[in-house]
């Protein structure tokens, strides 16, 4: 991140109450109210490590006729019959010629996709455009061969999926037509992350403004969880946002914000640095509040309350591990020495991390250490928030096993 000129920011709680909502009667807000993602059967891939170093590729094995979607990507499939498909993500702006990127928007990850031939009947390819007053025929599903593109119809456009029937499997993703007149107003979910570096002095956040797209998504907490950052979860915005417009950052108490105190929304693909706000907190004994607002109109587009809970206190802050990384150094210790393991499934569910298939999964192999490793593996699968949740759980249920293994952090 560049380095550039402090804002030293105060805001007062009054200040919040003070802003002017988006109103949720108006026709984009109500509509984008309506966009829910479809309630599929879930299938958790095997995590493969590709020949190339840095490529993860996904193999999911779709037990029969139906429609699956993986819970790592968002991808979905409809499949006549049983069948393995092997995926991973690509990069748009390797394939896309600086021509076509004048042209086109991406609009969700780009997928290479292999599979067995016929059997596949539809792929829900995910897209990030919030469909509330939009225009559909702008979008195309982009195919690639041997450095060509061509660009298709989708047979339906849902809320985060565009629909391919009887697709041919290459390089696969969702572009959005450039239009000059339209870019800033066409509306896009979006997502804010927050994560806590833990061997930074007192609290310092790092806080990004994305679409939702899990490759970027994924690309980020990879590269946090290298730098030892704890997720703090916060919900989306509440309003979709716009390419090419700023989104200012305050608080209602005196923060230090780098490199300025906004963030312009832009696709950045996952192998590029992204670009993120720094959020020095010199006192965390108070809650503080966090607001974005679009730099156009000053409306409020999504806020959320850090509190003394979410964060880890500066005094162990640098011994301390993010769930991810505890997890990663002590996996070999936990699946022999992690105990209650109805207790901690039970609250897995209860969390929504795991379901009851997964949960019958990891009671039914042979040893209580093959749970343990299924256990891990899975929730390892479901990302650093999943991770952080089980490392929650582990600290409640079994306090003393995490302190016996903290001591070798």
């Amino acid at each position: 991140m560049a380095r550039g000129k402090k804002y030293l920011l105060q805001r007062t709680s009054h200040m919040l109450k003070s802003h002017h909502w988006p109103k949720l009667g108006s026709p984009l807000q109500r509509n984008w109210q309506h966009c829910r993602k479809e309630n599929l059967p879930e299938v958790v891939p095997e995590i493969i490590q590709g020949v190339l170093k840095h490529r993860t590729e996904y193999r999911a094995h779709l037990p029969g006729a139906g429609i699956f979607q993986c819970s790592i990507t968002g991808l979905s499939f409809k499949v006549k019959s049983e069948v393995t498909i092997t995926y991973r993500y690509a990069t748009w702006t390797r394939h896309l010629s600086e021509a076509d990127q004048e042209m086109w928007v991406p609009a969700g990850p780009l997928f290479h996709i292999e599979v067995q031939p016929g059997v596949v009947q539809a792929v829900h390819l995910p897209h990030f455009i919030c469909l509330a007053e939009v225009d559909t025929s702008l979008c195309f599903i982009a195919h690639f061969k041997s450095g060509q593109m061509t660009l298709e119809r989708p047979n339906r456009l849902v809320a985060f999926s565009a629909v391919l029937e009887n697709p041919s499997f290459s390089l696969l993703g969702v572009l959005w037509r450039r239009l000059r007149s339209t870019l800033n107003s066409l509306p896009m979910h979006s997502l804010v992350l927050i994560f806590q570096q833990l061997n930074a002095a007192n609290t310092t956040l790092h806080l990004y403004l994305i679409p939702d797209d899990n490759s970027v998504k994924q690309a980020i907490e990879k590269q946090e969880m290298d730098w030892n950052s704890k997720l703090i979860p916060k919900p989306p915005p509440f309003s979709p946002l716009y390419f090419g417009c700023n989104y200012r950052v305050t608080s209602t108490k005196y923060v230090e914000i780098m490199p300025e105190a906004q963030l312009p929304f832009c696709y950045k693909s996952p192998k590029e640095q992204q670009l993120f706000l720094e959020i020095y907190i010199s006192n965390m004994a108070e809650e503080i509040g966090l607001l974005m607002t679009d730099t156009r109109n000053n409306t409020v587009v999504w806020k959320a309350s850090l509190r003394s809970g979410d964060i880890n206190l500066p005094a162990c802050a640098s011994k301390s591990l993010s769930g991810a990384a505890f997890m990663k150094k002590h996996k070999t210790k936990l699946c022999s020495r992690m105990r209650q393991l109805p207790t901690i499934l039970l609250h897995l569910r209860d969390a929504n991390v795991i379901n009851s298939d997964e949960e019958e999964e990891v009671q039914g192999q042979d040893t209580s250490q093959r749970r343990n490793q299924v256990l891990l593996e899975l929730v390892e699968k479901k990302g650093l928030e999943a991770q952080e949740q089980l490392y929650q759980i582990l600290q409640k249920k079994d306090p003393f096993l995490i302190a016996d293994l903290e001591k070798y952090s």
